[in-house]
């Protein structure tokens, strides 16, 4: 039996730290050699199991510890990266990484290490199949190598091996962490040394990585609720300025609405636009001239030299769709232009300029909008001045027909646009285009001279009160440079001294313009008094004037048709050159004898005192007359071009 004192000195020696037992000193002098040495075995047995139960219970408070505090940690990058710390300290290996799992494209990436060397290590990439990581995945249990390189069961990869070998790495533990039906990633422990891993150290990393792989799941969850939330605000915000643009879009379109209504024009549709985007915005006509600004100075967004290459380019760009179009500029250029369209008619355009509010979407269908408000206004107010041409070019008709029993009925009419008759006292006759008629009439109207503008038979005509045609002329003609690059021709008929006298003074302006477009004279201002012994002979009869010239060149022109020449040319030359055969030559692009010999023939057709002054002023203007005649007939009256 043994003594009290015995069993504690044992329970002693059994509970002892030492990794080698001392003898027990009072027992072992109890017992036999035989015993004794059992004794001590048994109680070495028992000192290994309490070690490992204490190494077990560390290990375990330590799990429990790194769980706590990885459930606490919110950001993903941050999670992994203490998962591989932790992971690390507790078994104490020489490399820990983590290696995503991308389910999709099946490799593995990875995203976090402790205790590597090489910094390509850090982006390894696993390819499908390829590694112990892939084994790790596809059979979704742990799996360990004390030799990779040599280890012929793992699938190699030379970019997988040469990662490897560069870090020195030799045995290699991988475990899964899977949450649910899903694998996560694979958790590494690694050796540069060759190191069999125990059974202990398998279960204790692959808890710590079922713990991680929970704590990964719930983290990834939560960033994506906190995502899906932050996408909800960003959409609710959006939809709040969505809807606050609406309504504002909405009221500009009202107003805009109630602008077309009133009959309003550019001024007010620039104004509610600008008002409801607090920007600058000018409206330009068809001719690219600015018609209405608001909150953009004098000539608003269009430079006092024109517009940019780059502005004009951005409008031609929003011509075919009516679309706004960005222009790629700062102040003082606008930022946004849209064309004004009505189908395939350009109308002008609307620019914004620069401002805080950001224009978008629904800014933009705004502003579309208002260019087809401005093009509706821009239609009313063309049918409007058509109305007006109409009535005007009227009463400019029957002004100068001067009927008296209507005279009444015009002085009326005349007042109501701001015209006395009775004050009537100069013409003028306005030559140009006829697709330029239109554009000139309203820069004349615009002028505000107290004048009457009007067209007759297809003649742009202006009465005016001012006593001086010639001054009236100048003024017409510069007006309407102004306003188009075509040619004008502005014809100032003799001074009426009366409304009566007007219609008159108009035919005699009118022929001088048919005769002066005849000569190709289609540009300036001219006096149509300075003009009249020509008038005097065109404008007699047509019987009469061939007979004149018939019998002044007659036997030129008969000779020339029976014998296809073409002495009339040398002939008209010849005058036009002041009768001098060195500049006939000149201008007919021939020797000098060839003239002489040709004006030799015409000498015997004629009679020999043909170049007489007095003959020869006669031939003159019968070949002037000839030619007028024959590009008249050719080209048509002169007022129709």
């Amino acid at each position: 039996m043994l003594s009290v004192s015995e069993v504690l000195e044992l329970l002693d020696a059994v509970v002892a730290e030492s990794d080698t037992p001392e003898p027990a000193t009072t027992v072992g002098t109890a017992l036999s050699a035989d015993d004794a040495a059992a004794l001590e075995g048994r109680i070495r047995n028992v000192r290994d199991s309490l070690a490992r139960w204490r190494r077990r219970g560390q290990e375990l408070s330590a799990l429990f510890s790194s769980a706590h505090e990885l459930a606490e940690l919110r950001d993903t990058d941050t999670l992994l990266d203490r998962l591989v710390e932790r992971a690390h300290d507790l078994l104490g290996t020489d490399v820990t990484y983590l290696s995503e799992f991308h389910e999709g494209r099946d490799e593995l990436r990875v995203r976090s290490t402790s205790g590597t060397i090489d910094s390509s290590f850090r982006q390894l990439r696993v390819p499908p199949g390829m590694g112990l990581a892939s084994k790790v995945v596809h059979t979704r249990v742990p799996q360990w190598t004390s030799t990779y390189q040599q280890n012929d069961d793992i699938p190699h990869e030379p970019g997988i091996d040469a990662a490897v070998a560069a870090e020195g790495l030799v045995s290699l533990l991988g475990v899964p962490l899977i949450a649910g039906d899903r694998v996560l990633g694979v958790l590494f422990a690694a050796n540069r040394s060759g190191h069999t891993f125990t059974p202990d150290e398998v279960a204790l990393l692959s808890a710590f990585a079922n713990h991680a792989a929970v704590v990964l799941q719930t983290t990834s969850l939560l960033e994506q609720a906190r995502f899906a939330a932050d996408e909800a605000d960003r959409a609710r915000a959006v939809l709040a300025d969505n809807v606050t643009a609406m309504e504002r879009a909405s009221a500009v379109h009202e107003d805009l609405t109630a602008v077309v209504l009133k009959g309003g024009s550019a001024e007010g549709v620039a104004d509610t636009l600008s008002g409801a985007l607090n920007r600058p915005v000018t409206i330009l006509d068809r001719d690219w001239e600015p018609i209405a600004d608001a909150l953009a100075g004098a000539r608003g967004l269009a430079a006092a030299d024109g517009l940019s290459g780059r502005v004009r380019g951005a409008i031609a760009e929003s011509r075919p769709s009516g679309r706004c179009v960005f222009v790629d500029s700062g102040a003082p250029e606008p930022e946004v232009v849209v064309a004004v369209v009505a189908g395939d008619v350009f109308l002008g355009a609307v620019l914004i300029g620069h401002g805080e509010l950001e224009l978008g979407a629904v800014e933009q269908r705004t502003i579309e909008r208002t260019a087809q408000i401005a093009a509706l206004v821009a239609v009313q107010q063309d049918a409007v001045a058509e109305a007006e041409d109409r009535v005007r070019g009227e009463l400019v008709s029957d002004i100068l027909r001067g009927d008296a029993l209507q005279r009444p009925d015009l002085v009326r009419r005349a007042r109501a646009r701001d015209v006395r008759l009775d004050e009537l006292r100069s013409v003028v006759v306005v030559g140009v285009p006829a697709e330029a008629r239109r554009t000139v009439s309203v820069a004349l109207r615009r002028a505000g001279s107290g004048a009457l503008v009007g067209e007759r038979d297809g003649v742009l005509t202006v009465l005016s009160p001012r006593p001086e045609p010639n001054d009236v002329a100048r003024e017409v003609w510069a007006t309407a440079r102004r306003a188009t690059e075509a040619p004008v021709l502005a014809v100032a008929g003799p001074p009426a001294p009366s409304a009566a006298a007007l219609g008159e003074s108009f035919e005699a302006a009118r022929r001088c313009a048919q005769l002066l477009q005849s000569w190709q004279a289609s540009e300036g201002a001219v006096d149509a008094q300075a003009y009249e012994p020509y008038l005097a002979v065109f404008g007699s009869r047509q019987r009469d004037l061939s007979r004149f010239i018939d019998s002044v060149i007659g036997p030129v022109l008969r000779w020339d048709e029976e014998r296809g020449t073409d002495l009339f040319a040398t002939l008209s030359a010849f005058a036009e050159s002041h009768a001098s055969p060195t500049r006939t030559a000149r201008a007919l692009h021939v020797h000098i004898n060839t003239v002489t010999q040709r004006l030799e023939r015409i000498t015997g057709l004629l009679g020999e005192g043909w170049r007489e002054p007095e003959p020869l002023f006669r031939i003159s203007l019968a070949t002037r007359m000839r030619t007028l005649i024959r590009r008249h007939a050719t080209d048509g009256p002169a007022d129709a071009r």
